[in-house]
């Protein structure tokens, strides 16, 4: 995985939920695609028709609140979009989407002048959000190290095979400086 991310955005608002991001009606199936075909409609209905492969969403604060249902996160990445970056994340979707690969990052302010259509640069390894179009650098909380070694592996499970496949031990922890979002105790 790359660590910088630039695409054009798809702007919402605050409390975008695992309801309308998936409405409930689709969760009979696991297939990304099929999730993908009906991404955001309640909230968005021509986000899958507009959404292109590199794109990223940029949005308020709570992004992902609601139910657990992991196919929140697979129904976003399937339908091409690279990465997320949100005022804040409800905790249980910020590990879910980091669980099977697509990357997010908080970034305060960063809905300030934000339309959707303008290209957003993200640098996940410095920690920087730029809105492209407005010349504006954001300060983002980096993603921790071991979060950033799930991603460029994936997601979760193929971190895993990785590395009990390279004779190491699957282990996880924190630091006192990685935010709270990082620590996987809390679940």
């Amino acid at each position: 995985m790359t660590d910088v991310i630039e695409g054009p955005a798809h702007v919402y608002g605050d409390n975008v939920d695992t309801d309308v991001i998936i409405p409930a009606r689709y969760l009979t199936t696991i297939d990304p695609a099929e999730l993908a075909a009906h991404c955001l409609e309640d909230l968005d209905p021509d986000f899958v028709k507009r959404c292109r492969f590199g794109d990223v969403i940029v949005a308020g604060r709570n992004f992902g609140s609601g139910s657990s249902r992991e196919h929140a996160p697979i129904a976003i990445k399937a339908s091409g979009i690279a990465c997320i970056v949100a005022e804040s994340f409800a905790r249980i979707f910020y590990r879910n989407a980091i669980n099977v690969g697509l990357p997010i990052v908080e970034c305060e302010g960063i809905t300030d002048g934000a339309e959707s259509g303008q290209v957003f640069r993200v640098d996940l390894a410095a920690g920087v959000v730029e809105n492209v179009a407005r010349g504006r650098s954001h300060a983002a909380t980096p993603l921790p190290s071991f979060m950033k070694e799930i991603l460029d592996a994936g997601g979760l499970m193929p971190w895993v095979k990785r590395s009990l496949d390279a004779g190491g031990e699957v282990s996880v922890g924190v630091s006192a400086d990685e935010p709270v979002q990082a620590d996987w105790r809390l679940d």
